[in-house]
């Protein structure tokens, strides 16, 4: 009879164990095996798990600060952006001469009108004509003095018979001397011819002063230059008969001097001073020309409330009298600066600008102006001149506004 023998092992222990006991401590070990194995991935998976977390907490930490620096840049950058460019001056301080401009009419200053002063006459030839210089008793115009020269020349014969009876007179007066110391010729006789002698010499004397007098009036007859000048006009002809007190044949500017009579307000006329510098630009012509005040109206026109100024102005073909001119009257100096119409602000408080402080901060400052010129306004206070006054845009800005200042050239 057959029988089974059951395989016997022994552990480490020296017990003996089945098959079955062996099997199971098999599947036991494995299963333990299979546990740590499972263990130890598990383990190894949550320290990559945990490595991984750290790496990325690194690199969103790394990416965080990146960011927050480059928001830092963008943001400088921005606000660097955000900060306006605005154009500066500094203006410094100037001398400006005040004027105030006015028109008229051009005129000749001492016009003098020259007409006949003696009998008169036909005029045989006129000499001269408008616009020749002539110096003083220089002839203009000749009169006709054929009749008046035969009276002269009567008288002058008249002349001779008083002087020819005065000398027999004085004769007939020394022979009576003589013979009165004989006692052939009474005293009376003597007084007698003395008497008649003076006589003879009191009609020489008429005689000759009405002689001086036709020669007077015949030299009266010509029409002469009272003083040196130009001739402004001419109003007479060959063959004209004129006679004295007729209206004026020629007029001359003394010294060819013009002027020009400017109209002036009464508020204005009353800043002007004789002697002050006057500038002159003729209608027609881009010429100026210099000159002063040397005559202030003294009343006022009751409708229009202007007063004339009159200004001098030296001799120059440009300058015809008759017409119209503008002129620029200076009215005094100052020193200050002066500022584009573009960089004053105003608004109730009154007249302000904005300057740049150091800290290139926008600083409003009240400012009082004064004279307008071509230049500019000038800037009576409120400056020194040495400050950065925005140049334009001012109303864009606010007091404490942080700016980039670029100065500006003053021709802009």
């Amino acid at each position: 009879m057959n029988y089974d023998t059951p395989l016997i092992d022994r552990d480490s222990a020296g017990a003996v164990q089945t098959a079955e006991g062996r099997e199971s401590v098999v599947r036991e070990t494995r299963i333990i095996s299979e546990d740590d194995e499972f263990l130890q991935e598990r383990r190894r998976k949550q320290i990559m798990i945990g490595g991984g977390i750290v790496v990325a907490i690194i690199v969103a930490i790394i990416l965080f600060m990146v960011l927050s620096k480059g928001d830092g840049v963008a943001e400088d950058g921005a606000n660097a952006a955000q900060v306006p460019l605005v154009s500066v001056i500094v203006p410094g301080s100037e001398s400006v001469t005040s004027g105030i401009t006015a028109s008229g009419t051009l005129a000749a200053r001492n016009p003098l009108p020259v007409g006949s002063v003696g009998e008169g006459g036909q005029v045989l030839s006129v000499r001269v004509e408008e616009g020749d210089w002539v110096s003083q008793g220089q002839v203009l115009a000749v009169i006709d003095r054929s009749v008046q020269t035969q009276q002269a020349a009567a008288q002058a014969a008249q002349v001779q018979v008083a002087r020819a009876d005065a000398d027999l007179a004085q004769s007939n007066l020394d022979r009576a001397l003589q013979l009165v110391d004989r006692g052939f010729i009474s005293k009376a006789d003597v007084d007698r011819l003395r008497s008649t002698r003076d006589a003879a010499v009191a009609r020489v004397r008429v005689a000759e002063a009405s002689l001086r007098e036709l020669n007077a009036r015949n030299a009266r007859l010509n029409i002469l230059a009272p003083a040196g000048g130009l001739v402004l006009t001419r109003s007479v002809e060959v063959g004209q008969v004129v006679s004295g007190g007729s209206e004026p044949l020629f007029v001359i500017a003394k010294g060819g001097e013009m002027e020009l009579a400017a109209l002036v307000g009464e508020s204005d006329l009353a800043r002007l001073t004789v002697g002050a510098p006057a500038t002159v630009k003729p209608v027609g012509t881009d010429r100026e020309f210099t000159g002063q005040v040397w005559q202030l109206s003294p009343t006022i026109d009751e409708t229009s409330r202007q007063g004339e100024a009159r200004v001098a102005l030296a001799y120059d073909r440009a300058l015809r009298p008759g017409g119209f001119a503008t002129a620029t009257i200076g009215t005094g100096g100052v020193n200050a600066p002066v500022l584009p119409e573009s960089a004053i602000q105003n608004d109730a408080k009154g007249s302000y600008v904005y300057i740049v402080d150091k800290d290139d901060k926008v600083r409003r400052r009240g400012v009082r102006t004064g004279i307008v010129t071509d230049a500019g306004i000038t800037v009576a206070e409120g400056l020194t001149g040495d400050e950065r006054v925005v140049l334009r845009a001012g109303g864009f800005l606010f007091e404490g506004d942080k700016v980039k200042p670029q100065v500006a050239n003053r021709a802009n």
